[in-house]
């Protein structure tokens, strides 16, 4: 049961990506339409259209072959050799910079979250106490 779950979940996240392509398509758009079913997907799941539980165990089973999914990218650089050897430099430096932007945003952003989470839940903790009391 749980491998048509997660087969239905991946399916639920390929239908925002193909609403996103068709929305780039349609307006001639500069953004990647999986771009922009990621921001519909989010703006969904912020506005609570979508609950996390409908896409929970799909894209955790995504991120858990993640890396696998970059293996055919990879290869297809290796048959060009001559893209790497020309601009090779520029590249692993623009590679290497934007990793280390991605990993430092993400760390803040998750701390900010997980910061704004902690409080909003010792707000409802100390309502509690005060509705009580009183």
């Amino acid at each position: 049961m749980k491998p048509l779950i997660i087969c239905l979940q991946i399916g639920i996240l390929f239908i925002f990506s193909y609403i996103g392509t068709v929305i780039q398509n349609f307006f001639h758009l500069i953004i990647p339409g999986s771009i922009i079913g990621l921001i519909l997907l989010f703006l969904c799941l912020c506005l609570k259209v979508v609950p996390v539980q409908l896409i929970d165990q799909g894209a955790g089973f995504l991120l858990s072959i993640l890396t696998l999914l970059f293996v055919p990218m990879t290869v297809g650089i290796m048959k060009y050799p001559f893209l790497l050897s020309w601009k090779g430099l520029l590249l692993f430096a623009a590679v290497l910079i934007s990793t280390i932007l991605t990993i430092g945003i993400s760390g803040l952003s998750s701390q900010f979250f997980e910061k704004s989470g902690a409080k909003r839940k010792e707000a409802q903790k100390c309502n509690k106490r005060y509705t009580h009391s009183s």
